[in-house]
Formats: C-alpha cells, sequence, structure tokens
C-alpha cells in the first residue's frame, strides 16, 4: 500500500468513526430524553401520592413541583389573562333593596383587596389559598381598612385537617385549628380542602415541554453547524495544530497559510426533521394548557373563523363568570363579616359584579336608548355618570314599537 491509499484509508476510517461518535451522541440524547422525562414525571406522581396520603398529607413536594410549572411562558399567560379579567370586573355593595352604596365601596378600593382576590384567584392553579386580614387602620374613629393581607405560606398549611404547622414537616395533630377562634376572625380560606389545583394537570405538559426545549437545543449543537473536515499528509503537529486552530476560528473572511496539500471540506447538515419533531410537540403542549386553562385556544392563539373565535369567547367568558362566582361567596360569607366585627361600616351590605360599568360604549348606548325609550329616567342619573347638567327634556316625536337596530345587534 503506497503514502496516499494509506491516508486515503486513514481519512475513510476517521470519518466511520466520527459518524459512528455523531449517531453515539444522537442515541445518547435520545436516551437522555427518556431518562430525564420519565425521572420528571416520576418525581410528580411521587409528589402526587404523598399530597392525597390519607393519614398524613404532604403538599410539600407537589408544591415545587408547581413553582417550576409556573416558569412556563405560555402557561403563565393563560393564567394572567384568565385572571386579569376577573381582576378588572367592576363590583359594588348593596343593601337589602339594592341601593348602591359608594361609601362603602371605596373601602373596598386600595391594595389590601385586589391582593385579596389575587390570592383567591390563586387557589384555583394551587388548590388552596389560607389568607390572613392585617391591622385595621382606624382614622376619625372609622376602620377605613387593612394595612394588607399576607398568604400564609402554603406548605405550613394541611387544608384536609384544616390546620397549618410550625415546621413543614409537623403532623396534622400538631397543627392549630385555624376554623376556631381567634384565627377563624382573621383567615380568609379559599378552595375546596381535598382540591390541588389546575397545576397538578398542567404539570403533565410543562414538564416534556420543558425538555423538549432543552433537547432542542442539543440538536442544534450538534446538527446546527456544518461540520469542517481538513484533510493533510502532514505528520507534522505544529501544522495539524494549525489547521485545527484555523477550523476552530472559521468565519466569514477566513484566511490562512496552509500546507499544499491540505483540503478543508465543509460538510452540510442532512437532518431537517427537527422542526417536526420538537417544535410539534411543544405546539401540542401550548395548545392542551390553553384548553386546560382558558377553556380554548383561540383567545391567546390564532383563530380560524369569525364564528370559531366567538364560540370559543363564549366559553372563556363562562370561565370568568365562574371564577367570579367564587370570589363573590367568599366575600359575602366570610370577608364581610369579619369586617362587620372588625368596626367595618359594611353591615347588612352585600358584594355584587357591577355589569352595567363592564358594557362596552355600544353595549351602554343601546342600553340606555331602550331604558330611556319605555321608562322615566331621572336626569340625576346622566349628571352623576357624565357629569353633565341635565335641564329639561324637550318635546320630542313619539318613538314606534320597534326595537332600534344597534340593540337588536347587541343585545339580539
Amino acid at each position: 500500500m503506497n503514502m496516499t491509499s494509506f491516508f486515503q484509508q486513514l481519512f475513510r476510517t476517521k470519518k466511520v468513526a466520527q459518524e459512528r461518535r455523531i449517531v453515539r451522541q444522537v442515541i445518547d440524547l435520545l436516551r437522555q430524553t427518556e431518562s430525564m422525562t420519565s425521572h420528571d414525571l416520576a418525581d410528580w406522581r411521587e409528589a402526587w401520592r404523598s399530597a392525597i396520603n390519607i393519614e398524613h398529607p404532604d403538599r410539600t413536594k407537589l408544591y415545587r413541583i408547581y413553582r417550576d410549572v409556573l416558569i412556563d411562558l405560555h402557561l403563565s399567560g393563560c393564567i394572567d389573562q384568565r385572571k386579569g379579567f376577573a381582576l378588572a370586573r367592576s363590583f359594588m355593595l348593596v343593601d337589602e333593596e339594592g341601593t348602591r352604596n359608594k361609601d362603602a365601596e371605596r373601602l373596598f378600593d386600595n391594595t389590601w383587596f385586589k391582593s385579596l382576590m389575587s390570592h383567591i384567584i390563586d387557589s384555583i392553579y394551587w388548590g388552596h389559598s389560607l389568607i390572613e386580614l392585617g391591622d385595621v387602620i382606624i382614622r376619625d374613629g372609622k376602620a377605613v381598612e387593612y394595612d394588607g393581607v399576607t398568604l400564609i405560606p402554603r406548605a405550613h398549611v394541611i387544608p384536609e385537617y384544616h390546620v397549618f404547622v410550625r415546621h413543614q414537616l409537623d403532623s396534622p395533630s400538631a397543627g392549630v385549628n385555624y376554623h376556631e377562634d381567634p384565627y377563624s376572625q382573621w383567615l380568609i380560606e379559599a378552595g375546596d380542602s381535598d382540591s390541588l389545583g389546575l397545576l397538578l394537570k398542567a404539570a403533565t405538559q410543562t414538564i416534556p415541554k420543558k425538555n423538549m426545549l432543552a433537547f432542542w437545543d442539543t440538536f442544534g449543537e450538534i446538527f446546527g453547524m456544518p461540520m469542517r473536515i481538513a484533510k493533510t499528509s502532514s505528520r507534522d503537529q505544529s501544522y495539524i495544530n494549525e489547521i485545527n486552530d484555523t477550523l476552530a476560528n472559521m468565519g466569514a473572511a477566513l484566511s490562512a497559510v496552509l500546507p499544499q496539500d491540505t483540503e478543508i471540506q465543509v460538510v452540510e447538515n442532512a437532518k431537517s426533521d427537527a422542526f417536526n419533531v420538537y417544535d410539534r410537540r411543544i405546539d401540542r403542549a401550548n395548545s392542551e394548557l390553553s384548553k386546560l386553562i382558558l377553556g380554548q385556544t383561540m383567545t391567546i392563539e390564532d383563530g380560524s373563523s369569525l364564528s370559531q373565535s366567538q364560540t370559543h369567547l363564549t366559553v372563556f367568558r363562562n370561565l370568568i363568570e365562574k371564577d367570579c362566582d367564587m370570589i363573590r361567596d367568599i366575600i359575602n360569607n366570610q370577608l364581610l363579616p369579619r369586617m362587620v366585627r372588625h368596626g367595618f361600616d359594611v353591615a347588612g351590605l352585600t358584594f355584587e359584579w357591577d355589569y352595567a360599568i363592564d358594557y362596552t360604549p355600544e353595549q351602554q348606548l343601546a342600553y340606555e336608548t331602550m331604558i330611556s325609550d319605555r321608562y322615566e329616567v331621572p336626569p340625576s342619573y346622566f349628571e352623576e355618570k357624565y357629569g353633565i347638567p341635565v335641564g329639561p327634556s324637550k318635546s320630542l316625536p313619539m318613538a314606534d314599537d320597534k326595537t332600534p337596530t344597534l340593540i337588536k345587534n347587541i343585545f339580539g
């Protein structure tokens, strides 16, 4: 065998070895994917098992997983969208006759109340929230607000037994029953005692999605850049080192002085299905998370038609109504009785959502037109709402009995 044939055979041997090394890397990547995913889901299942233990329920491990789950950008976006609609809803406090008490409503127009509603909504995802009311602030002899609200650390609460414990691993028998005085008068409880929240289900999608993103990055490191191969018959190690440095520093303006028989070759990667393998799995995880949190996909993802998007919006609004009903019940059954006991002037009042304020301008116009055409509306209504002095009414032609087209379109 001559020298040329020797180096050709050596190059083929090295090339085969290099290809085998790449194949091994891919196999190792797949094994790593399977190992990490199964390990993460095994941790999730073990944490779930600990949380539903009848004798000593322990949610500590599950809550650690929940914190990782909430890092997911798509999931946090879905939660913020659903949560934001409920927090933006207008409300009112009314007496037994349905008359609004605006002085009482001002008591709720504070940071502590917004934080309280936020913690209440969080119970939907975590399963349970135990919230402590702060100290009462007195001005001019009247209770005007709480100095804040505090979420009792969830790992210290065992809702199945209605107790909170000093140390996370304490048994329920060592806990304090928060349904008894004096704790019950300063604590607001949200969520069912045996609920583990929507994050339990969300973890089945965020864990594989997190791994897919990591593995896609690894795939890109292995196959994303073309392979650079240099051939030379030189046995001089200094020349070989120089060639290696040249390959490592290849850029847009590469220039090098190399031995005469040196050949540099750039081999493009032929693999191109990474998008279908990884991105489609990530996209499926996102759509599943949207269905879990929002009940549909079109209010946060691309929609295909107006009719479908309207149907999805209706489903989403039903979820918002469900959340708002929960908030209203907790405020009426827990918060208001505690506020009365703490000296706030809210006795006999009921918390209700003010849907009239939440109408769009078009809906508001149609609503007011429909009412004013059929009933006598006191001028004070428009003066208070719009700040416009209203004088005597003008003589207008009698309106027919037909409902205006705008009202038909908006209210059906």
